[in-house]
Order: structure tokens, then sequence, then C-alpha cells
């Protein structure tokens, strides 16, 4: 999966809380062209700046990207982890990638065709997860970012006082 990354295929994720740094991940347009589409479109207009990791489990995921209820604005409100951006949901674009330490998916509703602007990053291998969830990029650098963002509590992971991606772009 990782491999020589094409120009405009890197997402770069500056973090700041318990977690400080930069996380770097390939974006594969090849496997989820429509996914990928979306997380550029946001990251350039702005969109998941100052956004939480709202839901992080250990030995899981850290999830963000409510660009809706997720800002540092919205976050106090109880609500992180419901929204989405004022476009459209996406068909799922399932493939064969398997989802391993340092995966990126598209978090989703029940329906696999739900994914908006949520999206979470694997701390361990899933593979319940294989072929349920479209599979959007890879970690190929701040793997160590990835592992000191703040864990929540509890079965669903919330996180009372998260990290946030204070800026997000594509290079």
């Amino acid at each position: 999966m990782v491999g020589a990354v094409e120009p405009g295929d890197t997402l770069v994720i500056e973090v700041a809380g318990a977690a400080n740094g930069v996380i770097e991940i390939e974006l594969l347009p090849k496997v989820a062209p429509q996914h990928v589409e979306r997380i550029k479109a946001l990251a350039k207009e702005g969109a998941y700046d100052n956004v939480a990791f709202h839901r992080v489990i250990e030995g899981f995921m850290a999830q963000t990207g409510d660009v809706e209820f997720g800002t540092k604005q919205a976050f106090a409100s109880g609500r992180a982890g419901m929204g989405g951006s004022p476009m459209a949901d996406l068909p799922a674009e399932f493939s064969d990638l398997k989802f391993e330490r340092g995966t990126v998916g598209m978090a989703r509703s029940q329906s696999p065709d739900s994914a908006n602007s949520q999206f979470f990053i694997m701390f361990a291998p899933a593979p319940f997860l294989d072929g349920q969830y479209t599979v959007v990029g890879q970690v190929i650098s701040g793997m160590e970012v990835v592992d000191a963002i703040q864990r929540g509590a509890g079965a669903n992971g919330m996180v009372d006082a998260p990290d946030f991606m204070t800026k997000v772009t594509v290079k």
C-alpha cells in the first residue's frame, strides 16, 4: 500500500493536546476515489482545522473529522461524532485492503453508504472491519503522534478532553 506517493495525495495533520506533532497519511485515490476527494476538499477548505479526536479506543482506533459537532467551538455540546459536512453522504468503496496498524478508514453509521467527513486511524489490526468499511489511506509518518492521542473512556471511547487536529493540509 505504501509506496511512491503521488503529488497531492498526502494528508498532513498537525495535532495539539496530549499528542503534539504531525501525522502524514498517504491517501489512496485509486482505491477510494470519492472518499479521498471528499477528504481533500474538506482539508483544502479548512473544515478539518480545530476538529477533535472525539472517539479514541485503546488498542483499536482514533476517530476524528466531525466538522459539524467536533470543532473546538461545538465540542462542548456533547454531540461530537453525530455530524458531518453539508455535502451528501458517499456510497461505499470497499476494497480488499486490510485494516492494519496505521490504516485510515472512513467512519459511517449502520448504512454502508453513509460516510461523510469522519475518519479513523487504526492503532492495531482489526480484521472484522475488512470489507465492511472504506479504506482511504495509510499513515506514512507520525505514528508515534497517533499513539499519543488522548484515549476515551467507556465502551464507546468518547474523549472528554480531546486532542485536536489544529491544521490539516494536502501536499
